[in-house]
């Protein structure tokens, strides 16, 4: 597996769900975008949030000082921009800087500001549920698409306990303190060499894909969550072959190439793939499935469905035209290539 391949994989990720968001954007309503938002970050938070807390070395830190170096800590190793400033032991601040992650490039223009009022709801209110501090809560002071100054805000326990509606409270005319760079905290450096936070750069993008499919079944259903995954994804593989290929080393052409194109770009994945060459055809066989390790049910099959589409569009990008067949198995997919 190659450093190359791992960053290449997840700058594709990242791409990709770039581009669900605006399908979804564009074809869906407000309320949708808003919905499928809040359901994407509650289970983020669910699944990670917690269990992440022991491994950045935070469990021992007042709660509004660990939320918010949390936020700086598993942004930061997935490629995004975070600043933590503490004020206390009970108010500590993040600012997510620009060019923002989630909304990349001109990108940011075809959000409505419902997705970020569904994130915000979805994690930053969940916070101190998680913690099972009723009394901290999240004061958003700038958001993204608001044409503010970004997303910023700050983690205060209270001296009461809050209600739901407490939970998330908006102030536009609040602003943060200085940025320190030596208050910045650092993963524990024993845990977290650069070949694992390249992973986890991977992972970051990867798992928004994971979640951010299962999350949209649960809001517009199976069907609709593959009609809009499958374009998504195709769009997003012929747009972006040409800085997968130059990644892994691989040049457009016939069969041949495309094949040794899939094999490189998957080791990105930690996936193994057997190649096997008849006659103007060839064929792979890619097993590990790191894109739904531990998915079941309609979830691993709407995923998979979705998510082939994006190497048959990448394939399909070049000026050969060539038959790109993926046969999903059971711990497996087949792959076929061929002249069209």
């Amino acid at each position: 597996m190659t450093a190359q391949a791992i960053a290449a994989q997840a700058d594709l990720h990242h791409q990709y769900f770039l581009g669900l968001q605006l399908m979804v954007a564009v074809e869906e309503t407000k309320q949708t975008v808003y919905d499928w938002m809040f359901r994407l970050f509650r289970r983020q938070h669910e699944e990670k949030f917690l269990s992440s807390f022991e491994k950045l070395g935070l469990s021992d830190l007042p709660d509004a000082v660990a939320c918010a170096q949390y936020h700086e800590l598993s942004n930061s190793m997935g490629g995004v921009g975070v600043e933590f400033m503490p004020e206390s032991d009970t108010k500590a601040w993040v600012r997510f800087r620009y060019p923002r992650w989630m909304y990349a490039g001109p990108a940011i223009c075809g959000i409505p500001v419902e997705a970020s009022r569904g994130f915000l709801n979805g994690w930053y209110a969940q916070n101190g549920v998680s913690l099972d501090n009723p009394r901290l809560g999240f004061v958003c002071v700038s958001e993204d698409v608001t044409g503010q100054f970004g997303l910023c805000g700050y983690f205060k326990e209270y001296d009461q306990d809050l209600s739901p509606d407490e939970r998330l409270v908006f102030a536009p005319d609040e602003r943060p303190p200085a940025f320190d760079p030596a208050a910045q905290p650092a993963p524990p450096a024993t845990e977290w060499s650069e070949e694992r936070l390249a992973k986890a750069n991977r992972n970051y993008a990867m798992e928004y894909v994971r979640n951010g499919i299962q999350a949209l079944i649960q809001v517009v259903g199976y069907d609709r969550t593959c009609e809009l995954g499958r374009r998504a994804a195709r769009l997003t593989g012929l747009q972006n072959y040409p800085a997968l290929a130059s990644a892994v080393d691989t040049r457009e052409g016939g069969v041949q190439e495309a094949a040794d194109f899939l094999q490189r770009i998957m080791t990105g994945m930690g996936d193994d793939c057997v190649l096997e060459q008849d006659n103007a055809q060839s064929r792979i066989t890619q097993t590990g499935l790191r894109i739904v390790r531990g998915l079941e049910g309609e979830a691993r099959e709407a995923l998979l469905t979705c998510w082939v589409e994006i190497w048959r569009g990448a394939i399909d990008s070049g000026r050969a035209f060539l038959n790109v067949t993926c046969s999903i198995e059971a711990e497996q997919l087949v792959w076929e290539i061929e002249p069209r």
